[in-house]
This record gives structure tokens, sequence and C-alpha cells, in this order.
């Protein structure tokens, strides 16, 4: 395969920029610290070098899924060695799950990413708003499958669609089922070759089970669902594969946490019909309690606006920005100790 057709556009190739012995790759999968990259010849395991590990500041410097990287090759490239990461174009991260107040990068340089949540079992709104924050944040294109239409009636879907775009959100919707097959050909027509998709989702939604459908074969292993119709859970890390018609896919575990870490951007993407509601407030600094002249309020008292939807607005601003302080000052004292470290050392006899 030509590079080309493994992702890479005229913008990541003029940032890519390997000194001598080094090529260009890029990462199909990460697994606990472990690395497999592809180039035109195929893959091979990768790590990485002590000077990468030396100079990384955070976990965001990490290779992960989607990444380009140079490589060197080692034994007739059985085996390569990592040493750096080219500048992303586009990325999915969120904050590290626990208590810890870090990033954790999901994937990167993805052009589209599907947002997929069962009809049955696990459809949610306000998760669903959580996810393209999430997308939009990271400058990638959003695109929501609703899966196993065959479970729920004609009704109850019009139900979950209409609350979906009662709650602002104007992506693209596609409805499927992967026991019928129905609509799996309108998402085989938004993918083309050489650009890179993914799968969000939360574990048993049929995410792999639709990689397999649309590769035309069982690539993947799939599990039986339950005696209730919950799918389980199947993949154990993120892979990018290579779809026959040339697009690129990466498919990736089950998120039990979505936790949010500095986001302004990605929240003001996704409730843009609040952002620009606001800016009819009689107030520039308008707090949309009681101030006279409220287009917020107003809205909400009119039905203009769903309450639900400007609670969840509120609740993710304010976890962002409780996260975004927390994160500042970890990474203040992450500073703090480095110099101290440095100091030592060099007094050292």
């Amino acid at each position: 395969m030509e590079l080309t057709e493994l992702g890479l556009d005229g913008v990541l190739a003029e940032q890519a920029t390997c000194g001598s012995g080094r090529q260009l790759a890029r990462v199909t999968a990460v697994d606990r610290g472990r690395y497999v990259v592809r180039n035109e010849q195929g893959e091979v395991p990768a790590e990485l070098t002590g000077k990468f590990l030396h100079a990384a500041t955070s976990s965001v410097d990490m290779p992960c899924v989607g990444d380009w990287v140079c490589v060197q090759y080692h034994d007739a490239e059985s085996h390569a060695s990592i040493h750096d990461v080219v500048p992303r174009r586009s990325f999915l991260r969120r904050k590290s799950p626990g208590k810890n107040i870090d990033f954790q990068m999901i994937a990167a340089n993805i052009d589209v990413a599907f947002i997929v949540q069962s009809c049955h079992f696990d459809f949610n709104v306000r998760r669903l708003e959580r996810y393209l924050v999430m997308v939009n944040e990271g400058h990638i294109e959003p695109v929501l499958l609703l899966t196993k239409t065959d479970l729920v009636s004609a009704a109850e879907l019009e139900h979950m669609l209409a609350n979906i775009r009662a709650a602002g959100i104007a992506a693209r919707i596609i409805t499927l089922s992967n026991v019928t097959g129905e609509g799996v050909e309108q998402v085989r027509e938004v993918m083309l070759p050489g650009r890179t998709y993914c799968l969000l989702g939360s574990s048993g939604v049929g995410k792999t089970t639709l990689i397999n459908q649309l590769s035309g074969h069982d690539a993947l292993e799939t599990r039986p669902v339950s005696g209730t119709g919950e799918g389980r859970h199947t993949t154990t890390r993120r892979h990018l594969v290579v779809l026959d018609n040339g697009a690129l896919l990466i498919d990736m575990p089950g998120m039990r946490e979505l936790g949010i870490l500095t986001v302004g951007e990605g929240i003001d993407d996704s409730f843009a019909d609040i952002k620009a509601l606001a800016t009819r407030c009689r107030f520039a600094d308008c707090s949309h309690t009681n101030e006279p002249g409220c287009a917020i309020r107003k809205a909400i008292e009119s039905g203009e606006l769903n309450p639900e939807h400007y609670r969840s607005y509120l609740k993710l601003k304010a976890e962002s920005d409780f996260n975004e302080m927390s994160y500042v000052d970890k990474r203040k004292k992450d500073k703090a100790f480095g110099k101290m470290v440095k100091t030592v050392l060099k007094q050292k006899p």
C-alpha cells in the first residue's frame, strides 16, 4: 500500500520531518505500552526509544492509534523503534478514568467519528452530548449511528430521533440493524478510500459486528448477545483496520467513563444553539439567572430551549472548568518537581 492509502494527506506529509535513516509509518494498534506500526510493506511491532520516553512530558506526547510516527527499522525490518510523533491533524482524547486529572489519548488523525448507540438498551441523549463535545474538540466530523433498530418499534425509533433533534444535535443520523442489514449500505457509502473513521460507543452496541458487515467477512471476533438482547464486550484494544473499499476504520473498546477536560471549543460547537441564544441577552455578561432581558430563560419558558439540554450544557461546562483548573495545578507541580530533580542532579558530584 502507498502511504496515501493509509491516510497520509498533504498537510501531514509537510509536517513529517523524519531524520536520516528513519521512515514514516502509522500506528495501527496500541496495547498496554506495546505498539504496531504499518508502512508500505506491512505491519511490525514497535517500541519507544529511551530518548523519546525521556523527552515526553505528559500522556499527550505518547503515540496512539492513528498517529503518524518516525521509526527506524531493525533486523530486516522485523521490528521498529519509534523516535517521534508527527503533529496531529485531529484527535480524540478524554480525561483519564478515575480520580487522576490528566489526558488519555484515544486516537488521532481521524476524519469522521461514528458515535454508536443501541436503540434497545444504550440510548441516552446526555451521553451523546458528551461524545459530541469530545469529537468536536478534536476537530472531527461526527455521524450518529443508532443500531439494533430491529429491537424497537418504528414509533419508538421516531421518538428517539425527535429527542436527538430537540437537544439541538444537527449531526447526520444513520439508523441500522446488523441483523437485517438495513442501514449498513448507508454507512458504507459514507466511507471513502484513504480516509480514517472510528467507532465510538459503549460495549455491546454492535461496533465489531458492524466492522464485519462492512468488510464482508468475519474479520473480528464477536460474542452472542445475552438473553435480554444486550450485547457483550468484545474489543479489548484499539486498532486500525483497512476495509476492502480502502477506507480505514479504528475499532476500540467501549468506554465506561467519558470525563472531559479543557474542551471549551468542543462545548461551544456542540451547544451552538445555546451559544447563539446567549448573544441575544440584553447584557453581555448575563448569568442567565435573574437578569432582565435574558434570552436563555425566555427560550426555556417559551419551550424553544429544552431545559434538560441546557442543564447538560451547564454540567459539562462546570466539569470541564473544574478539571481544567485541577490539570493546570497538576502541571505546575509536575514542572516544579522536574526543576528540583534537575537542580539536584546538577549539584551531584
